[in-house]
């Protein structure tokens, strides 16, 4: 038999890292150890690990990779920035069977609620992919969406205990002003207490191409996603992509 035709990836996964890589062992973070002792993380998502919830969710999670990883060799794509501080490779993964769609670890788990969406500031390939992903997985209540610690939050409502937390917030922007070389985002009347997202002026280059820029961001229904922070009393997420940002119709 000749070799299996190579399945046609997704224009944004970027190019094939690895043919065919043979999983040996899922470790409890979500990273994928290869035979040849290297380590792989999947980009783009969050797995219910070390954020707060079922601890049997977090084993779901475990299990549902494992199985899309360990069943069969996968097909590793990466782009620059390739490797994170631990030199493991940041990838897309898909399953070699032979199929002209083969299976996308990433949506995968997405699709099922066993993982949330996660931009990291210098990587947001395939972001609208996983995005769609998600929200199957959210209306649907399934996986990670059914408990209230991982619930969709609302801007007016988001608790300071929240801090030190993943989590996905919507809500109207009522102010958007740069201060301090900062643009601050606010979804509350109240500067003191409310919800509030914040680009520091290092990441502000990110954004000059994107349109609105944030400063117009007055008046507009988003989503974003990151970790709360506890900013003087109020609630606060930092945004460094605009990937980070979904627009609300």
């Amino acid at each position: 038999m000749g070799p299996a035709k190579a399945a046609t990836l997704p224009p944004c996964a970027g190019e094939v890292e690895i043919a065919r890589a043979k999983i040996v062992r899922v470790e409890k973070n979500g990273a994928l150890i290869l035979d040849d002792g290297r380590a792989v993380l999947l980009e783009g998502i969050r797995l219910p690990l070390a954020d707060r919830g079922s601890p049997a969710l977090a084993d779901d999670a475990l299990r549902m990779l494992r199985t899309l990883a360990m069943t069969a060799p996968l097909q590793l794509a990466a782009m620059a920035p390739k490797q994170d501080r631990y030199d493991r490779v940041r990838v897309q993964a898909f399953g070699t069977a032979q199929s002209s769609n083969p299976i996308w670890l990433q949506t995968q788990l997405l699709r099922q609620g066993m993982a949330r969406v996660a931009i990291a500031p210098d990587r947001n390939e395939c972001a609208a992919d996983f995005y769609r992903a998600e929200l199957e997985a959210r209306q649907g209540a399934k996986g990670l969406w059914a408990f209230p610690a991982f619930a969709l939050r609302r801007a007016g409502a988001v608790p300071l205990s929240d801090a030190g937390s993943f989590q996905v917030v919507e809500g109207r922007v009522t102010a958007a002003a740069i201060r301090d070389g900062r643009v601050l985002l606010d979804f509350s009347a109240d500067s003191r207490r409310g919800f509030a997202a914040v680009i520091a002026s290092e990441d502000r280059r990110a954004f000059r191409n994107v349109t609105p820029g944030p400063e117009a961001l007055t008046g507009h229904t988003v989503r974003l996603r990151g970790m709360v922070e506890d900013y003087g009393g109020r609630p606060q997420i930092a945004i460094s992509n605009p990937a980070q940002i979904e627009f609300i119709q």
